[in-house]
């Protein structure tokens, strides 16, 4: 059997902004991004959205994931359709998924600001150094 391929649109209110959850499943590692729309979006705005920035959005890291499969019984994916037009907000993976991509976007941003931090010391030490030179340049 083939892996396939699946993507997801999950659009919710979370007080005060209208926010997208795109999950894509592949095979059987799940990634996630998160959006924030603001106002409530329209399906014209949903699609332009996706097709102007959907190679730009940062995904999670995958997180594997166990997929079931049900009977493909018409009524039972009418209710389920229907089930999930009613539950608002996002699956747990999803919400694991997007719990990881934040922790290592913290990491990053610590890395970051700290050799920021550092730079910003060496080059007022320097900067010193070169004063305490500059004093006793003439004699």
């Amino acid at each position: 059997m083939e892996p396939s391929t699946e993507a997801k649109l999950t659009v919710y209110f979370d007080e005060p902004f209208w926010v997208g959850v795109f999950e894509d499943l592949d095979g059987k590692k799940l990634s996630v991004c998160k959006v924030v729309f603001g106002a409530e979006p329209t399906d014209a705005e949903i699609y332009a959205f996706i097709l102007k920035y959907f190679n730009h959005l940062r995904f999670s890291p995958p997180v594997r994931t166990e997929i079931r499969h049900k009977a493909d019984n018409p009524k039972r994916r009418q209710r389920n359709a229907q089930k999930q037009l009613e539950k608002s907000g996002v699956g747990t993976k999803s919400q694991q998924a997007l719990q990881k991509q934040y922790e290592e976007n913290k990491l990053e941003r610590k890395q970051r600001s700290r050799e920021q931090r550092e730079a910003e010391k060496r080059r007022l030490f320097e900067l010193k150094q070169h004063k305490r030179k500059e004093k006793h340049r003439g004699h």
